[in-house]
């Protein structure tokens, strides 16, 4: 399994990744200037103050405490994590949580108050940024780790099997 140090080393380059990111495009797009990169992809600056794909908006206070939540059982699900993958799956969402919680406490006025910033526009999906690439990818991962170990028979409980 990861070592904890190698563990918060991959959250907090995440996060730094997230929050530099997340800088940069609000410096760079403020005006309503927009990059266009390629095909669809383009940067575009966005503010989220609900949850996932803009639902929800004005419940940032709501959502940034179920998120705190969230992440304090999630590191203990990776502390317990069976696989490699497993643990870095867990670790990729804990980094985008906290890298969307960082914009809730210190992107807005009042506790809680920030809005996500968002600025990767595929124009066909909402956009979206770092943080929730992190949270998608170590979903998907997750998954990924489970259906393995349900295949090769690990985290099965044996003890009922006839």
């Amino acid at each position: 399994m990861l070592a904890i140090r190698r563990q918060a080393i991959l959250i907090g380059l995440v996060v730094l990744l997230d929050q530099v990111t997340k800088s940069w495009a609000v410096s760079t797009l403020a005006d309503g200037h927009v990059i266009h990169v390629f095909g669809s992809l383009q940067f575009s600056l966005g503010f989220n103050s609900g949850f996932a794909f803009s639902q929800g908006q004005g419940m940032g206070p709501l959502v940034g405490i179920f998120a705190i939540i969230a992440v304090l059982f999630l590191l203990r699900a990776v502390r317990k994590a069976t696989t490699q993958l497993s643990a870095l799956a867990l670790c990729a969402i804990v980094a985008g949580a906290i890298g969307n919680i960082a914009d809730r406490f210190f992107r807005g006025e009042g506790w809680l108050h920030g809005r996500v910033v968002d600025f990767i526009d595929v124009q066909w999906w909402p956009v979206f940024n770092v943080a929730d690439s992190s949270i998608t990818v170590g979903a998907c991962a997750l998954i990924a780790a489970m259906l393995m170990e349900a295949r090769n028979g690990k985290g099965v409980d044996k003890t009922h099997e006839s």
